[in-house]
């Protein structure tokens, strides 16, 4: 049986659990948003500073036991208490559901008065280096990047905390992969605002954790002596006392609320990060991607054109003889077309997640990836009141966002001789209309390659674009079907196929990296 301790933390209870001395379990209020969790503790005050923390690392290193080191020391526990707070989620959330959640922030309120002037927000990424893979490491970055977008989200970051074991000798493939991602995210301004965060140390200096992000080029603050800020933390706090080991904890006890009494003066002192400019290269990468994506889809639409007409050709040919007596002869085609169809997709709380279609276009705009927009003039890829991505470039009133997009099929058809005479040879004009049915088919597969052409050109110019830019190091490749690409700039320019293919021997080593 529990008991309660009401009005500690406001609406937020703390729970004693007599089965775990001396831990006492924290509940706050939960609430979830898509696959975002935001976690309060007590209430915020508007007149109060807050300082933001990020923590990225390799699952298992002890991410959530740093955080409940930061809150126990905001809330000012002191090792004579004989108490240690741990947070919690909600014991009525489902173990499943809360293995869903990509990114959790805790919002530390009503402390500011005890050991800290300020309020905190930590913002978890359990998500990164777990065993689902690059895929689940993208959704992390991208959830990151609608936090710092929505309205009441985060809009400045004071620390990058780089969270390392202290027996760490190298960087491993995959925590390289993983501190590029963040790096990716914020570009190179980020550095001064990056520390590692040494856990489980016995307190003395972690050289071998230095000499590591060193070699492995990894950028950090550094103190008056040019070395790397870092701090070292001892994950003992929860453990029970006990009369053998009662020396050892207050030891560890020490070392740690040291070392974030230094890790919150830097916070104090140091300079925030601004997201603004994360914010705005983040739209021009979703133009960009979206871009190329509209475009393999109107790409692939020309191929499927392209193959109508000639089995059309091919038709007309095998059966001449029979066609020029016979104004009813068919030929069965498939005819391409385009359906909607629907897709995963709803709203949960601030974010929802659609397809921004063009209407007048009968084209995708902006799928996958469109979260944060309620309504598609809400959406990146609106500049100015008008779609950067469909093809006439069409104005916000003739998008809508929904659960379906746009895909292309085909259909078994029957057409007669009259039905492609009065498709084809009604738009002629001046000698075109001298040409035969079967020239026009051969002039319109040409100008349907012109168009192709076209399309692969704008989708190379991006594809480069968006490699140059540090935002999101695996999205080009987890969005943006570069063999399609590749495959078709082969026999069209070498240059250019020589350089997609180095595009994509990059992001498949940084996948690779990333699954090592």
């Amino acid at each position: 049986m529990q008991d309660t301790i009401p009005g500690l933390l406001g609406e937020s209870p703390v729970m004693f659990d007599p089965s775990t001395p001396p831990t006492n379990l924290l509940t706050g209020n939960f609430k979830n948003t898509g696959t975002l969790t935001r976690m309060t503790l007590g209430e915020k005050n508007p007149n109060k500073m807050n300082k933001t923390i990020l923590l990225v690392g390799e699952t298992g290193t002890g991410k959530s036991t740093l955080v409940n080191a930061l809150v126990n020391y905001a809330m000012g526990v002191e090792w004579e208490d004989d108490v240690w707070f741990q947070i919690v989620e909600d014991e009525k959330r489902s173990q499943s559901e809360s293995q869903t959640s990509d990114v959790i922030v805790y919002q530390i309120f009503g402390f500011e008065d005890k050991t800290l002037p300020y309020s905190l927000t930590i913002i978890d990424t359990p998500g990164y280096g777990d065993t689902r893979g690059i895929e689940r490491d993208a959704s992390v970055s991208q959830r990151l990047l609608d936090l710092f977008q929505s309205e009441d989200g985060v809009h400045e970051i004071n620390a990058v905390g780089l969270v390392m074991k202290a027996s760490v000798n190298r960087l491993s493939d995959r925590l390289r992969y993983i501190f590029d991602s963040v790096m990716s995210l914020f570009g190179k301004d980020i550095e001064k605002n990056i520390v590692a965060l040494i856990t489980h140390s016995d307190g003395q200096i972690p050289e071998n954790v230095l000499k590591a992000l060193e070699a492995a080029n990894i950028k950090c603050a550094e103190d008056e002596e040019n070395e790397p800020v870092c701090f070292m933390f001892n994950n003992r706090q929860s453990t029970q006392k006990t009369k053998k080991n009662k020396v050892a904890l207050k030891s560890a006890w020490d070392i740690t609320m040291d070392q974030i009494s230094n890790f919150t003066d830097f916070l104090k002192e140091n300079s925030p990060q601004k997201l603004e400019t994360t914010v705005e290269e983040s739209k021009i990468h979703t133009r960009l991607t979206a871009c190329i994506q509209n475009q393999e889809e109107r790409i692939r639409f020309i191929d499927l054109k392209q193959a109508e007409i000639q089995q059309t050709m091919e038709g007309l040919k095998k059966h001449e003889q029979e066609r020029e007596k016979n104004e009813e002869f068919t030929v069965e085609v498939d005819e391409v077309y385009k359906d909607k169809e629907p897709i995963r997709g709803g709203q949960w709380g601030l974010f929802y997640e659609g397809a921004v279609c063009c209407k007048t276009c009968d084209e995708n705009c902006h799928y996958p990836g469109c979260t944060v927009a309620w309504r598609p003039e809400d959406c990146e890829v609106m500049k100015d009141d008008r779609c950067t991505s469909c093809t006439g470039k069409c104005p916000v009133s003739d998008h809508v966002k929904e659960e379906w997009k746009y895909v292309n099929k085909t259909r078994k058809v029957k057409k007669t001789l009259n039905d492609m005479k009065e498709k084809y040879e009604k738009n002629k004009a001046g000698s075109q209309s001298k040409l035969s049915l079967l020239e026009t088919f051969q002039q319109k597969i040409e100008e349907l390659q012109k168009e192709k052409d076209q399309l692969l050109e704008k989708s190379f110019e991006h594809v480069v674009q968006l490699d140059q830019i540090t935002l999101k190091v695996d999205s080009i490749s987890t969005r943006v079907d570069l063999d399609y690409l590749i495959e078709n700039m082969l026999k069209r320019d070498a240059e250019k196929f020589k350089k997609l293919k180095e595009i994509k021997s990059r992001l498949d080593e940084r996948t690779r990296a990333a699954s090592r």
